[in-house]
């Protein structure tokens, strides 16, 4: 027996067994996908994962260790909140998938290799044209079992066009999520400024206010026991306690909205449950004065506002939609080299080199082409008006905010009037008080009415630092720096502060407007 015969009986022999191996291992494949079935988490593993979120809900953060001022609360709210957090995450995977994009328009370089076996040999014959009679005996000139490996260089040009348009809507949207983040970061402030000086006026007065209380209720209880004596009119009694009433009634209501400001302003600082903290006394910053320059403003904010270039920067994201379907109806040119090896003896070459080039266009996708060119009219158009209408808001809430700004300026002004007159008729009652019952529950009545009136003003205030939050907010200008991660919260305050302040400056004066750079490797957007 030949050697060649020798191995064609052994391959032949070697068959069944890999054939029975293969049908053997196909009822468990399919019995292991029939046995899938839902498997809910276990109670051991919910326990883990709410402790591993609450970890890393309060995780790194700065303690507290003195009373916080506005600035400083911004900051914690910038630097701990999850919502802000969350932009800059996504922020974060979108510059990802912005390279992710780019290295699609790399050409392929592929690298192959396989094994081959046949059941029997391959081979052919030779049959004359003319008489059809066989010239040549059955032979092959392929072995039955080979290994195979190749590295192919591959370009195409469409490919290669498509991926350079995705790669620029990916650029963009790394762009518009850096939008997001402006705003996210814009409107956590704005939520502070909301919450911070209401919670320092409950902090000033809840005290004041639970005494008062405890003193009105032992003088109610003084006025049921004149009533059951007969002591004074009826009438005069029940006014008095009418009076009380009222006046606890409407400090109550006031307690409660000023002292959930502080459950509030603990949320946006993502401060952990139970820890305690003051806010800094002191004297109430003065507030700026009304802006007058509405079209300065007005261009500023077109200019600044994070919804208005997000909005222009998707009109690029569907251009490059537009574009990509235009680039598929045209030709297609692709390359292909690579050295290739074969390992059948019979080969009088087993390593070799191929090299091709194809030209391909479906020409029946032309008739797309006006369509698409009606699409992008359409879509261009649609995305103007979009961002127009979105301009034309923001004007809108422009000029509200500056009129909101005026109104709480003069509901601040009558506010402080009030307090003015309460607090000398409080000193007027006394001063006159006397021992007699009604005087008592005069001053009572009189300090009541102060410490409502103080209240008042400082809610007034509160709304008044809201509304220029607001007109603030209404223009789109920033409050970070480059990088908040890197400062801590002393750092990252003191900076905010001389940005808002130079920014106040700005709203108020006819200065140029500010142009803003946005860096690609930072987190934040800078203004100079």
């Amino acid at each position: 027996m030949t050697k060649n015969n020798q191995h064609s009986m052994n391959s032949t022999r070697s068959r069944p067994m890999g054939k029975g191996l293969f049908l053997s291992v196909i009822p468990l494949l399919l019995a292991g996908c029939g046995a899938l079935q839902p498997v809910p988490y276990t109670q051991d593993e919910i326990q883990k994962r709410v402790s591993d979120d609450r970890s890393i809900m309060y995780s790194a953060q700065e303690l507290i260790s003195k009373p916080v001022t506005f600035y400083e609360a911004t900051a914690r709210a910038l630097k701990y909140n999850l919502d802000y957090r969350l932009k800059l995450m996504e922020n974060a995977l979108t510059r990802s998938l912005h390279d992710v994009a780019s290295f699609e328009m790399l050409p392929r370089l592929v690298a192959g290799a396989g094994y081959v076996s046949r059941s029997n040999d391959s081979g052919g014959r030779s049959i004359g044209i003319e008489d059809g009679v066989e010239t040549l005996r059955p032979s092959t000139s392929q072995e039955r079992d080979r290994t195979l490996a190749n590295l192919t260089f591959s370009w195409n040009a469409l490919d290669f066009g498509v991926s350079y348009l995705r790669a620029q809507q990916k650029a963009d949207q790394v762009l518009m999520a850096e939008e997001r983040r402006r705003k996210v970061a814009q409107n956590v402030m704005q939520d502070v400024r909301n919450s911070y000086w209401r919670a320092l006026g409950a902090q000033r007065l809840v005290g004041r206010v639970d005494a008062l209380i405890a003193r009105v209720n032992t003088a109610l209880k003084q006025a049921k026991q004149v009533e059951k004596e007969g002591l004074m009119p009826l009438p005069q009694v029940l006014a008095y306690q009418r009076a009380l009433l009222d006046a606890v009634n409407l400090l109550t209501l006031r307690r409660q909205d000023l002292e959930l400001a502080k459950s509030e302003l603990t949320a946006l600082m993502s401060v952990p449950p139970g820890t305690r903290f003051e806010l800094a006394e002191g004297s109430d910053p003065a507030l700026p004065p009304i802006p007058e320059n509405l079209e300065e403003l007005e261009l500023m904010a077109l200019e600044l506002r994070p919804e208005i270039m997000e909005e222009w920067y998707r009109k690029r994201v569907t251009e490059n939609d537009i574009r990509a379907a235009k680039l598929l109806l045209l030709p297609n040119i692709s390359l292909d080299v690579g050295p290739q090896y074969d390992s059948n003896r019979y080969n009088y070459n087993s390593t070799w080199v191929d090299l091709g080039a194809r030209l391909s266009w479906n020409i029946l996708k032309l008739t797309q082409w006006p369509a698409l060119e009606r699409a992008q009219e359409n879509q261009n158009k649609t995305d103007d008006m979009r961002r127009v209408a979105l301009s034309m808001a923001v004007l809108t809430q422009v000029r509200i905010g500056q009129q909101r700004y005026s109104l709480a300026k003069a509901e601040l002004g009558f506010a402080e009037e009030s307090l003015r007159v309460d607090q000398r008729l409080l000193t007027f009652a006394q001063a006159a008080a006397k021992t007699q019952f009604d005087s008592e529950l005069e001053v009572i009545r009189a300090e009541a009415r102060a410490l409502l009136a103080e209240y008042q003003r400082y809610a007034s205030y509160s709304n008044a630092q809201a509304a220029w939050g607001r007109l603030y907010n209404s223009v789109g200008l920033d409050i970070l720096p480059g990088a908040i991660e890197r400062d801590d919260v002393q750092t990252l305050a003191k900076t905010m502060e001389n940005t808002l302040s130079v920014y106040g400056e700005r709203m108020l004066s006819r200065a140029q407007v500010p142009q803003l750079s946005v860096d690609p490797g930072s987190a934040a957007v800078n203004a100079k």
